[in-house]
């Protein structure tokens, strides 16, 4: 049984609220460490499918849920649970819960709560596996889903004008970084009877804190960034104690879409580096982005800090930086991009994002090939486009790789 995380800012016991407020990279090394009695430096990794009781009464209790103790490791474990606690405590979320990928987290966080005639309202912009979900599968629960297509203040209130059950957005979107105005489309969202979700994986809740915007709920594919290294894939979903722990939880521990304890320990380790690498990506992401705007066979390029991006002061209002992702649209066709990608030495060809190594894919035949060729002309994704997730490599030599194939 998984109790509430405790809020953002937690204090060390023995401290003072004023002295002690604990900070994100704090919290990322030692928010929520439980230590058996071992007294282990590091976290403890529990691989264990299930757990005994001490009595039949406990395990009654355990089922009841009147008393904390594990069940069953598709319900709950100690090691999962400490990194949902942790990326609560991080969020300022009052909980979490962790899931085997990013796309269950992201139908987990809808699935759990949608029905037979309700309706749904999602951002035309965003990553092809959400959009298939939500457009090919979820209607043929008999669920209305509309889509909106054009990013503005009117074509959303129209679209929110009726009763809603739910609204999903992804923000930044994937792969042209669209950005959306969380706080106006939460508060038109909520005026519908909604609750709205937001796909926070292309900004990451170190640079944009949806919850704080007035979204309900946030998920991330934990694969990116969270873990960022290429090891292990996961997902996670944040909310209120009632939708986390009394509606999620209890869809999730019946379907299961659990994560592993081992994903789970990985990606422990993995938080303490998090504000670390994320930063230094941002920064070097910022520095190409400016660079290669003014480069010679760039049609344009999109990074939502540069000040050519279309909601560049929406972008800088709701996001602290732009984010690890560039997206680039060259000049010519698909031949032209396929030429530049081939030619690269340091940067590799994979359609992964947000790992400490840099990596570039062309999304027309990569992420979106899924969606055809008008669906992709009216997300802006051409035939040229491509999409750079920026590392931790020198950005000097990440230049100088991306001029030379340019040149190529």
């Amino acid at each position: 049984m998984t109790k509430p995380s405790k809020p953002w800012g937690y204090v060390a016991p023995g401290a003072t609220k004023s002295e002690r407020a604990l900070k994100p990279q704090t919290l990322a090394v030692r928010g929520e460490l439980t230590r058996t009695g071992f007294g282990e430096t590091s976290e403890a990794l529990f691989l264990n499918s299930g757990f005994t009781y001490p009595s039949a009464e406990a395990a009654e209790g355990a089922f009841a849920q009147t008393e904390q103790h594990h069940v069953y490791s598709r319900f709950s474990n100690p090691t999962v649970q400490m990194f949902e606690q942790r990326l609560a405590l991080m969020e300022g979320a009052e909980a979490a819960i962790a899931t085997g990928t990013g796309m269950a987290a992201m139908f987990t966080s809808v699935a759990a709560v949608v029905s037979q005639g309700d309706r749904v309202v999602i951002s035309r912009a965003m990553f092809t596996s959400c959009f298939v979900v939500l457009t090919e599968f979820i209607p043929r629960w008999g669920i209305e889903v509309v889509v909106v297509d054009e990013n503005s203040a009117e074509a959303w209130a129209k679209a929110l004008s009726f009763k809603t059950k739910l609204v999903f957005i992804e923000t930044p979107s994937n792969p042209l970084l669209e950005v959306l105005d969380i706080a106006m489309i939460a508060e038109l969202a909520h005026k519908a009877g909604a609750m709205l979700i937001v796909d926070n994986v292309m900004a990451t809740g170190l640079l944009q804190r949806p919850l704080e915007l007035g979204a309900d709920a946030v998920m991330y594919s934990a694969t990116k960034h969270i873990d960022g290294q290429g090891r292990v894939l996961g997902g996670a979903i944040l909310g209120s104690h009632q939708y986390i722990n009394e509606t999620v939880r209890l869809f999730a521990r019946h379907t299961g879409p659990t994560m592993s304890p081992f994903n789970a320990w990985v990606l422990l380790k993995s938080l303490e580096t998090y504000e670390l690498r994320v930063n230094q990506m941002t920064t070097s992401a910022h520095y190409l982005a400016s660079k290669l705007e003014s480069t010679q066979g760039i049609k344009r390029v999109l990074y939502p800090h540069l000040e050519s991006h279309p909601e560049f002061e929406l972008a800088k209002k709701q996001m602290s930086a732009g984010g690890t992702t560039i997206a680039i649209e060259l000049e010519g066709d698909k031949s032209a991009a396929f030429k530049v990608i081939n030619a690269l030495e340091v940067i590799d060809i994979s359609n992964n994002l947000g790992d400490s190594r840099s990596l570039i894919t062309h999304p027309a035949t990569t992420t979106h090939y899924r969606l055809d060729a008008q669906t992709r002309a009216k997300l802006g994704i051409s035939d040229s486009t491509l999409r750079l997730s920026v590392g931790l490599e020198d950005p000097e030599d990440l230049l100088e790789d991306l001029l030379i194939a340019l040149k190529s």
